[in-house]
């Protein structure tokens, strides 16, 4: 180096040695002194380069085969060493040189463990320690220390070498993926040994398969505490925890908010149904095929999950339950005959769990939730590799929430509508958007999920509602089924019939008419009509604004006494016009609610 300028300092030590030849010449052509340590040192000083040992400046050999090498004061004070006069000084006094450039990687671990059947002493033996402390210490220091820790950087260091030296904006870049480094590979390190040291649900859950069987490497796992729920039988897959927690969610705020046991019926990450336990009399018992359980009137919860499951049964066949309660053997009767994957509570009586841990064989998914837990406010998800976060939605929902009525002017709600508006709202905030929810009587009886146009969640949730409400017609009541009918087959029958589908192929029609001993006769466009017109008082919700007028008289058809929905559109005046004069009293929303 010319004059009195102090020769600069690279230390490599690298598991990588791609572009590692390459990398030595290029130091070596612009004067840079360089340091390296075992296997790194030997394949540079058998190229022919001028290279040094790390014991050159350390004065202390490799240790413990291997696992000590630069792990020393004159190694890391030269790579922390500030451009302060403090610094400098105390280099000085104990004789050590600044070290200006560290090219590290570090050991395969995530390489090692792999592989097949390896054992843990091989694991532990490729955890880097020196690797981490050199790239963690020229990172921290990256004002004036470049950090390579991809050989894929290899030609751009050089290239700026060659121009004088490396911008401060290159070295920014360097630190922030030297960093990146290590924490992916302590990620890889603690992944490791939670799977060995807390796995089998302590704090990791291997799962049956991801959303589909092909997708065989799936499991549900916590950083830094326990998993808040455990496994009482059967064995969970990815879309079942999806709904699991996604439901459990939605059961404890509407516990919270209107003090009733709550319970839910979810498929495919959004409810079927979901209801509070508001008394059922003997038409609902009959609609949601209960009416034989003794002893339900002494059983919320029961009732709730009988409403949750009883609003649409064709959406909920297969489902998960997510219940508010500690469990009962009421409630667990109810569930045992029904088609359904699992369910997840914060507690089961004795007597409950031996009837749901039967249930498939034995292998019906049974998972106790912590009640108290409470998930972290920022949630993080990946798509297609990248990684997107945002706050939680956290917003509570409650009776107070419906206190900017629109019109008619000065209007007041019920209570029966605060609380439906509850229910359908908060039903809302767990649904893939869009989404419009139908309630009434303390339960959906309606839900257009994850439709794309507004005016489609509307007609879906409201053809689910008329459909609810056409199998409370004592013609679908006092139905004569053929013996051996199953539940599923009887609900299919019932829903063909209440939804007035035509029977287009005589395959078809024989199928259907063989669940009976009387074929009822099929309802006509007036008996239709004339019994959906005794359909009212129903609370609707919508996830974010009616954009138009449509939505408004799609809900009347359906009974709506009530409408809840956020403003924003530019149409907000014609929809609200709109509701007051059919009779509805329209509620803005101070919030949007969506889900993905």
């Amino acid at each position: 180096m010319a004059g009195d300028t102090p020769q600069k300092t690279a230390i490599i030590s690298v598991y990588d040695k791609t572009g590692l030849l390459d990398l030595a010449k290029g130091l070596n052509k612009n004067g840079i002194r360089i340091l390296a340590s075992g296997g790194t040192a030997k394949m540079i000083r058998d190229a022919g380069f001028p290279i040094e040992d790390i014991s050159a400046i350390t004065h202390a050999p490799e240790m413990l085969s291997g696992r000590v090498k630069t792990l020393h004061p004159a190694v890391h004070a030269g790579i922390l060493a500030r451009d302060i006069d403090s610094d400098e000084q105390e280099l000085a006094m104990q004789k050590i040189a600044k070290v200006d450039y560290v090219i590290c990687n570090l050991y395969p671990f995530k390489h090692t463990v792999n592989q097949v059947n390896v054992t843990i002493p091989e694991a532990v033996e490729v955890i880097d320690i020196g690797g981490v402390t050199l790239i963690r210490a020229a990172a921290k220091n990256h004002s004036r220390v470049t950090i390579l820790s991809d050989p894929g950087d290899y030609p751009e260091f050089l290239s700026e070498l060659a121009k004088g030296d490396v911008t401060e904006k290159t070295r920014k870049m360097y630190a922030l993926k030297a960093f990146e480094h290590t924490a992916d590979y302590d990620g890889a390190i603690s992944d490791f040994f939670r799977k060995k040291y807390a796995g089998e649900g302590v704090q990791q859950l291997s799962l049956r398969y991801g959303a589909n069987p092909h997708q065989k490497s799936a499991a549900a796992y916590m950083k830094d505490q326990l998993l808040p729920f455990k496994v009482l039988g059967g064995s969970p897959g990815y879309i079942n925890l999806m709904d699991a927690l996604n439901a459990w969610a939605l059961v404890k705020e509407l516990k919270q908010s209107l003090d009733l046991p709550a319970a839910a019926s979810f498929k495919h990450v959004s409810p079927a149904g979901a209801a509070i336990g508001v008394p059922m009399n003997e038409t609902e018992r009959k609609v949601c095929m209960v009416d034989d359980i003794a002893g339900l009137e002494t059983s919320a919860l029961a009732q709730a999950y009988a409403r949750a499951r009883g609003s649409d049964r064709m959406s909920s066949f297969g489902d998960v339950i997510a219940l508010s309660d500690e469990v009962d053997s009421i409630t667990a009767k109810i569930i045992s005959r029904e088609v359904s994957d699992g369910v997840i509570a914060p507690g089961y009586s004795p007597e409950a769990l031996e009837i749901l841990t039967k249930k498939k064989g034995g292998k019906y998914l049974v998972l106790e939730i912590d009640e108290a837990y409470v998930p972290p406010s920022q949630e993080t998800r990946m798509v297609y590799g990248v990684h997107l976060t945002q706050q939680r939605n956290d917003a509570a929902i409650s009776k107070d929430t419906f206190g900017n009525i629109i019109t008619p002017k000065g209007a007041t709600l019920p209570e029966s509508a605060l609380r439906d508006l509850t229910v359908a709202t908060i039903a809302l905030k767990y649904t893939q958007s869009n989404s419009v929810c139908y309630a009434l009587n303390g339960q959906v009886i309606g839900l257009g999920a994850g439709q794309q146009s507004r005016i489609h969640c509307t007609r879906l949730a409201g053809d689910k509602s008329d459909n609810f409400w056409m199998r409370s017609h004592p013609r679908v009541l006092d139905i004569k089924w053929k013996k051996g009918v199953k539940r599923p087959d009887k609900s299919n029958a019932i829903d063909l019939l209440c939804s007035g589908s035509p029977l287009l192929s005589d395959i078809e029609r024989e199928g259907y008419e063989a669940a009976f001993e009387e074929v009822p006769k099929p309802f006509t466009a007036e008996e239709r009509q004339e019994w959906l017109s005794k359909l009212g008082d129903v609370a609707v919700s919508s996830d974010a604004f009616f954009p138009f007028v449509d939505n408004v008289f799609r809900a009347a058809r359906s009974g709506a006494k009530y409408i809840a929905a956020a403003g924003g559109s530019v149409n907000d005046g014609a929809v609200h016009e709109t509701a007051e004069k059919l009779g509805i009293t329209f509620v803005e929303l101070g919030i949007r609610l969506f889900h993905h």
